[in-house]
């Protein structure tokens, strides 16, 4: 069946023949199925060999361009990776050394897998590891030589005594770290299997269960020890910091986003080609989409960071004790509440169905203002968190509340411009109800209904209203400015696009007042942070002084000598 011109099947019809008829660049074409190259003499084995050997050095040399722009955005990870080297340089030293124990070579694997599983960016994680993979050693340790002298009791079981104990260890700590709350300690239980296993059966070979024990545990002790060193006294890396710095981004990243959003809006952006990342929610480098997206992505990576701070002692401005890193989650969680919103937005800039540039005109100042004052806010709470100050005495939230509030009394004198006026019930429900025996016929709730609309209609008529098409914002009569649609030239063609273009401006201005309305959460979250983290307190800026004139300065110097003059007197 054809579809009716107007439509949304009419519309995407058109969209994907015009897709058919010009086609991207890159695409097979859509008359023969092959691409548009000439492929004569390309099959040669000589040519082949050539492509490849050419593709593989640019391939080498985008890695390398790569590394090196890695290198330069975060020059920590340089320094990561020379710190790694040097400890697994000196736990090679103290390996060939051989001392305190003589076999300490035997068994120096222990020591040097350590390291590398220990030694992690940030000083919180490698403390974190550290502990559980000493603590799951010391006790597996513990459980390994009761074991091995109860198998010893078991005389000729003893081989099955030890496998059964495996099976059994094996299954209670694999089911125990499972359970939410031990989620933490998940690599401690690893480390508990692995040392638990290891030192059964390898000391069930050589019957040193207690050599075998100590050794190990000597040698991660050592390992985890040069790590924490070497990771604590060079050029430290805090999770606490990195969470912190974090959190002020995302306000800078959701402030950008927002008014990219209005201003894109404002201006009638339209997306020739909506970019494939940006529909597959996949990092884009449009400022107005990824701005949003870093604050929504990075709950996972503030989860692992409150994990690893929470570990770190008191360093640099973060001297309390037990630092309140759960209330940066908090404070994130609420500017992500905010970020949804914006997300919205742009799902309005991006969508198919647009409301007319001079509907959109009517409500420019109001909509460009509220989007201003709510990225003020946003960028303003993230100086604050950044400079851990606390805010001022002035309602931060005053501007942008205003600023709200004139819209939406913006939008309620012209909220005619919000709908599609043709399509309004008001006075047509009320011809088909001309005989009383009608309105009887409807039920309680319908006879309200119907009554609202009798009284709206002679309040507001809108078809017997002139509509002016200007949509003038002028503060003349509404009267005077109505002017009738024109009326559609072919009968039944379908006003499905006209309604939802109308009733798209409504939408968008709807969630910017939503928007603000959930600042507040906001501050409040940033509030309860400031005063358990001891932010600083404001520095209030006073006014400025005005500069004194060369007659201002005489007249207060000759009233400074008269006062002289009646005191000597």
């Amino acid at each position: 069946m054809a579809a009716r011109l107007g439509s949304f099947r009419h519309s995407f019809a058109e969209k994907r023949e015009r897709e058919k008829l010009f086609p991207s660049k890159g695409r097979y074409s859509e008359l023969d199925g092959f691409p548009n190259i000439d492929e004569k003499g390309e099959n040669s084995g000589f040519c082949l060999v050539r492509r490849k050997i050419s593709e593989s050095w640019k391939k080498l040399r985008e890695i390398a361009v790569q590394a090196w722009e890695m290198g330069r955005a975060d020059h920590r990870t340089i320094v990561f990776s020379a710190k790694m080297g040097l400890a697994l340089m000196l736990i090679s030293l103290l390996i060939f050394l051989k001392e305190p124990v003589k076999d300490l070579g035997t068994h120096s694997v222990w020591a040097i897998l350590t390291v590398v599983v220990v030694f992690e960016f940030s000083i919180g994680a490698t403390l974190s590891k550290g502990f559980n993979r000493g603590l799951g050693t010391l006790s597996a340790v513990g459980l390994a030589l009761s074991m091995a002298e109860l198998s010893q009791l078991a005389g000729e079981w003893e081989e099955a005594v030890i496998v059964v104990s495996i099976f059994i260890t094996g299954s209670v700590m694999t089911y125990a770290k499972l359970y939410p709350t031990m989620k933490p300690y998940e690599y401690g239980f690893r480390v508990f299997l692995i040392t638990y296993c290891f030192i059964m059966v390898s000391g069930y070979k050589t019957r040193e269960f207690i050599h075998t024990a100590v050794t190990r545990f000597l040698l991660i002790a050592l390992g985890a020890s040069v790590s924490l060193v070497v990771n604590i006294c060079i050029y430290p890396i805090w999770a606490g910091e990195d969470l912190h710095n974090l959190v002020a981004k995302n306000f800078v990243g959701v402030a950008t986003s927002l008014e990219g959003c209005v201003d894109g809006y404002l201006k009638c952006v339209a997306y020739v080609r909506v970019p494939s990342k940006i529909l597959t929610y996949q990092a884009s480098d449009d400022p107005m989409y990824s701005g949003y997206r870093a604050a929504v992505q990075s709950t996972s990576q503030e989860d692992a960071l409150v994990g690893f701070a929470t570990w770190e002692p008191p360093h640099g401005p973060y001297k309390m004790l037990r630092y309140p890193w759960r209330n940066y989650v908090k404070v994130s969680g609420s500017l992500r509440h905010c970020a949804f919103t914006v997300m919205a937005l742009h799902g309005c800039v991006l969508s198919e169905i647009q409301a007319p540039a001079e509907k959109i005109q009517v409500f420019r100042s109001e909509l460009q203002r509220v989007g201003n004052a709510g990225a003020k806010v946003l960028r303003e709470l993230g100086n604050k968190v950044k400079n851990m100050e606390k805010l001022g005495s002035v309602d931060i939230l005053c501007e942008v509340h205003e600023a709200a509030e004139e819209l939406q009394n913006k939008v309620d004198q012209k909220s005619y411009l919000l709908v599609h006026a043709e399509s309004w019930e008001i006075g047509n429900r009320s011809k088909e109800l001309e005989h009383p025996q009608d309105f009887l016929s409807l039920d309680d709730e319908e006879k309200e209904l119907t009554k609202c609309k009798f009284h709206s209609k002679t309040a507001l008529d809108l078809r017997s209203l002139p509509m002016s098409m200007s949509w003038d914002v002028g503060k003349s009569d509404i009267g005077a400015n109505f002017t009738p649609p024109e009326p559609v030239p072919e009968e039944g063609e379908s006003k499905t696009y006209e309604n939802a273009s109308s009733l798209s401006l409504a939408t968008f201005t709807s969630l910017l007042i939503e928007f603000v309305a959930r600042l507040q959460n906001l501050v409040d979250a940033f509030k309860e942070l400031s005063e358990i983290a001891n932010f600083k307190d404001p520095v209030e800026q006073s006014p400025p002084a005005e500069a004194d004139g060369i007659w201002t300065r005489l007249i207060r110097h000759l009233k400074f000598r008269q006062k002289d003059g009646q005191l000597l007197g």
